[in-house]
């Protein structure tokens, strides 16, 4: 009497072989968690350097267009600190982590950077309204930079709107 008996059971290279396909399909599962989690910051990084970015862009156009100490616009001196600023090119140039209007650094957002450029020259123009005679108008630039090269840049424009008031009679009137 002879009983045909098959052995049932796994080999050692099977074991390995399975063992070796799971842990490739767990690293790429994991990597590409990873790469989900790592990501979900930006649009939040991308968000504070949009606010950043507006936050100056405001502070900047509700600044005087002349400089109230000289009654000029853009001069070649601009005013010590930032807690001093009172018109819009004394910004200009300014590159910085983020400070509240007074000048007080906000610690929580130290990772960022603020660029400023004003732009006063005779390349501004805005709906027919140029400098070629007197400065009517001023281009701001603001770029903010972050974690995760995450940016932002802002553009506005500032026009003498108190042209008449100041007393420069090449503006004019709107």
């Amino acid at each position: 009497m002879s009983t045909d008996r098959r052995q049932s059971g796994v080999s050692l290279l099977e074991l390995i072989l399975g063992i070796v396909v799971v842990s490739v399909a767990l690293t790429g599962a994991m990597a590409l968690f990873f790469v989900t989690v790592r990501g979900s910051v930006d649009p939040m990084t991308r968000q504070q350097a949009q606010l950043i970015a507006e936050a100056y862009l405001e502070e900047i156009l509700l600044k005087k267009f002349y400089d109230p100490d000289t009654s000029t616009v853009c001069t070649s001196t601009k005013e010590g600190s930032r807690s001093a600023y009172d018109n819009v090119c004394d910004y200009n140039g300014l590159v910085e982590a983020p400070h509240d209007q007074f000048g007080n650094a906000i610690a929580a957002l130290s990772s960022y950077s603020v660029s400023v450029t004003v732009t006063a020259d005779g390349t501004v123009s805005l709906n027919g309204l140029n400098n070629a005679s007197v400065v009517n108008v001023m281009r701001v630039d603001v770029a903010v930079t972050g974690p995760n090269n995450a940016s932002a840049t802002l553009s506005g424009y500032r026009t003498n709107y108190n042209c008449n008031a100041s007393g420069d009679p090449g503006c004019k009137s709107f």
